[in-house]
């Protein structure tokens, strides 16, 4: 056939988007979670797979972006799925002890006295513009096991910091 009777189109491959796995360099290990990042996760799968997927799924004359879309979506259900198999979802503890551990709110202040409050949570949660960081992190594995007034010491990518945890919460 001629290439005079095919459209440009035709002969486009579609790029088909990275998406950021959610269990990323975990492949055969568990996942820590919280409930929260849990039940953020389940409710993300489920609106993926009972609303956005079908609504682009059932359109037959689906162009080029929308096989695409529909080609991301599919990807980030199967990571969702993947990562909330492997899933451990570790609770709260039952009494605030003032001891930093996984779940934990951590307010540190710098030697500026400026005052950060992080989250310590599992590394498929971890959300940097919401302050949630990875218990496998630098900065969560310096935190975790330590008390309210505890000076902690750890390598960032400025250098050596230093911080004093000044509160420490699981609500």
């Amino acid at each position: 056939m001629s290439k005079a009777f095919l459209r440009e189109s035709d002969f486009e491959v579609p790029e088909t988007p990275l998406l950021r796995a959610v269990s990323a360099g975990t492949a055969g290990r568990r996942l820590s979670f919280t409930p929260e990042g849990a039940a953020r996760l389940q409710e993300e799968l489920r609106r993926l797979s009972e609303v956005e997927r079908p609504k682009l799924a059932g359109n037959p004359a689906l162009d080029v972006d929308g096989r695409t879309e529909l080609q991301a979506i599919d990807q980030r259900i199967r990571q969702l799925s993947e990562s909330l198999r492997a899933a451990d979802i570790v609770p709260a503890p039952a009494e605030e002890t003032g001891v930093v551990r996984f779940g934990a709110w951590v307010t540190v202040r710098d030697q500026k006295k400026v005052e950060t409050r992080y989250r310590i949570v599992g590394v498929a949660e971890t959300e940097l513009e919401a302050d949630w960081i990875s218990w496998e992190s630098p900065l969560g594995r310096a935190l975790l096991n330590r008390r309210r007034g505890d000076e902690v010491v750890f390598s960032a990518p400025r250098g050596e910091t230093r911080l004093t945890i000044v509160d420490v919460g699981y609500r």
